[in-house]
């Protein structure tokens, strides 16, 4: 909702008809005029768009337009019939997340266009705020169209020079990459073509996910995505490395001619492109949640930001498991005998209940509660075989959720659907309202595997469809929704604030059993400035055994102790696991920071950083003067100042640092750390050495 509107509303309705000879480029300009965007159509009727930021250009004649299956593409042969123009200056508040409150300041161009030869129309709408821009099309109610079948939408992305580039393949499937760091002209995402997860031909042999963010050789900063992905496919950008272009690449089916079905009158999701001068910029940026609609499901209350721990980084070591037996009966949903390593057990839930409740700890997660994990993944008929309300023999999920409430923790439920998702939509009403009787308000939802109906994409129009459907019918419940393998975060968690976190991106777990060893040093703060922008993520941070030892002598987490307290800040999202095994935290002094950090802000400032290498997070606990900061590095040491500036003037602050050892070292020393305690002023200023992929994490409790 808004908290309070300062609307200019310059809104001038011009209804211009444009002939040939009358200027034919319209611009739009950021409210602190560094950003403009510049809107023409060339002599063939195409329309074409330009960005510039400060002095410069950084997108350059980039041309717009629709194929579709059923009548000519909409490209050329258009006119610009009408321009309306609008301010708007208003701030509304997050129910939770990085800040409470949001500025929301941007100078709006819409342009109406028409196809001359016959009549339909096609609107372009600009937002420009000082953060970056976002355009969409919007088909209006016409005569001419009805029914439409999008084959593809050809939005350009031309860029003025070879940018650096942070990038991961234009998997139809998954975004669990790590990323590669090259120039424009060096993108070759081919190798992933035939990656097991595409399975068919028709996907682009060079293209990128989304955000995918670039730094300038002048040191600015930008990335592309998109907001407010709604009944419509994912975007992926297909790579031109010659002329150092994007143009979108919508994810496909293989069950239809056509990417995106829609009935006139229908919006796009919008193209957004998010400028900085640094680094810090691209963070700090509210554009993304700025573009999606307002909270339409009403107060969220009942949704408590959290931490959370968990029966499930066992499962990863293998020295649990999500099944109960290693025989099942799909006729019959039935187990069979147990094999004595399950780990969703009464007994075990309670033990660690007991942590949390002593360590102030206000989640429990439990996977593998429910029947059906014997024949989840590597099956073909998944269809049938989980149980949403049916726990196994050794599980009581009702004297389960008594005990929780009994010491003040909930438990958070868990919907593996195997990407089942025509059993989800059948037991999806029951399966929350099973919830919602026993007050549990929160799921981790999983979609592991190819998507069923077979021929379809996880990050199609139909998935797209299917995870809008879930954030819907779970509001009903009052239900928060924590999706993984899940379509991009795209800042619907403003218009549905049930939409807490996601995954959709390379996580903890493959430190305990990739192939590869693990996530590189440099995963984190790559994943900062590229995966985060797009919204909360559940990453499953605070592994004290970091060598994973003696479970996976092959495997290990690739960053310092200090790190993995400091992700606790770096990372966004309203919960966070604390995900080892609870032996590795039992009288451990660093554990206190986890306890302590808030997980819900008033406000955030990123200190510093670039993409790739470093950045430092400063966050304000929600409802207290108290702050916390945390600052990560990749495989290079780094040396820092770090100044104070942003806390209140003459206010002191007991001062809690976790920092690296002297010695500390992501691989030959990782668990090495020291614990600081110290006072701190606005007008303090405090060196940090960060080890090679180490970190800090910083308690500021105001006295």
């Amino acid at each position: 909702m808004n908290l309070f509107k300062t609307s200019i509303l310059v809104f001038a309705a011009l209804l211009i008809f444009v002939a040939c000879s009358q200027n034919n480029s319209h611009q739009v300009i950021s409210p602190d005029g560094k950003i403009k965007v510049s809107f023409f159509v060339t002599p063939e009727g195409e329309p074409v768009y330009n960005v510039d930021f400060r002095e410069g250009t950084i997108i350059s004649n980039s041309k717009m337009g629709f194929e579709f299956e059923d009548q000519k593409a909409l490209a050329t042969g258009l006119e610009i019939v009408s321009i309306d123009e609008e301010t708007v200056n208003e701030k509304w508040e997050m129910p939770w997340g990085e800040k409470h409150e949001v500025e929301n300041n941007y100078n709006l161009l819409k342009v109406g266009l028409k196809e001359s030869s016959s009549g339909r129309r096609m609107d372009v709408i600009f937002k420009v705020y000082n953060d970056g821009l976002g355009f969409r099309y919007e088909f209006p109610e016409q005569e001419q169209m009805s029914k439409v079948y999008i084959i593809e939408e050809n939005t350009e992305f031309n860029l003025t020079a070879d940018h650096k580039t942070f990038w991961i393949p234009g998997d139809w499937d998954i975004y669990e990459h790590l990323y590669n760091t090259t120039n424009i002209s060096d993108i070759d995402a081919t190798k992933y073509r035939n990656h097991p997860s595409l399975g068919q031909t028709s996907i682009p042999n060079n293209a990128v996910n989304t955000p995918v963010t670039m730094v300038t050789s002048s040191g600015t900063n930008l990335s592309i995505h998109e907001a407010n992905l709604t009944d419509y496919a994912g975007m992926t950008l297909k790579v031109d490395t010659t002329n150092t272009s994007f143009i979108s690449c919508l994810v496909g089916s293989k069950n239809t001619g056509y990417k995106v079905e829609q009935t006139v009158p229908f919006t796009t999701p919008w193209r957004t492109i998010q400028i900085s001068d640094d680094a810090a910029g691209l963070i700090e940026s509210d554009l993304i949640v700025n573009l999606n609609e307002p909270n339409k499901i009403g107060d969220v209350s009942w949704f408590k930001p959290t931490k959370y721990v968990g029966i499930w980084w066992d499962m990863h070591l293998d020295t649990r498991s999500w099944h109960y037996s290693a025989e099942y009966d799909k006729e019959t949903k039935t187990p069979g005998k147990p094999h004595g390593k399950h780990g969703a057990t009464t007994e075990y839930t309670k033990e660690l209940i007991d942590f949390a409740s002593e360590h102030h700890i206000g989640g429990i997660l439990v996977e593998g509660w429910n029947v059906g994990w014997e024949h989840w993944i590597g099956f073909e008929d998944r269809e049938g075989v989980f149980d949403f309300i049916t726990p196994y023999p050794d599980y009581d999920l009702k004297e389960v959720v008594r005990y929780g409430k009994e010491k003040g923790v909930e438990l958070i439920m868990h919907h593996e659907t195997s990407a089942a998702t025509q059993t989800y939509y059948e037991q999806m009403d029951t399966a929350f309202a099973l919830m919602q009787s026993l007050g549990i308000h929160s799921v981790k939802t999983g979609y592991v595997g190819k998507i069923l109906p077979k021929g379809e994409f996880h990050h199609g129009q139909y998935m797209v469809r299917h995870y809008h459907h879930v954030l819907e019918t779970a509001a009903k419940y009052q239900v928060a929704i924590n999706a993984h393998e899940p379509i991009k975060a795209t800042g619907k968690r403003r218009t549905y604030p049930n939409a807490i976190a996601r995954e959709g991106l390379r996580g903890q777990e493959f430190n305990a059993w990739s192939s590869d060893g693990g996530n590189p040093p440099e995963h984190l703060p790559i994943v900062a400035f590229t995966r985060m922008l797009g919204g909360p993520i559940d990453f499953t941070p605070g592994i004290f055994n970091l060598k994973i030892d003696p479970y996976k002598p092959d495997n290990q987490v690739s960053t310092t102790l200090a790190q993995q307290l400091a992700l606790y800040v770096v990372i966004n999202s309203p919960i966070q696991m604390a995900a080892d095994l609870i032996i590795h935290y039992k009288d451990h002094p660093a554990f206190k920071f986890i306890e302590d950090v808030p997980v819900n802000w008033e406000q955030t400032k990123v200190l510093n950083g670039e993409v790739g290498d470093y950045v430092t997070t400063a966050r304000q606990e929600r409802g207290s003067k108290n702050w916390f900061v945390g600052g990560i590095t990749d495989e290079n040491p780094r040396q820092m100042e770090i100044k104070f500036d942003f806390l209140e003037p003459g206010k002191t602050y007991k001062a809690t640092l976790y920092k690296d050892a002297d010695d500390a070292h992501w691989d030959d020393n990782p668990t090495a750390y020291a614990i600081e305690e110290m006072k701190i002023t606005s007008e303090s200023n405090l060196p940090i050495k960060m080890a090679p992929g180490g970190g800090f994490a910083l308690s500021l409790i105001a006295e």
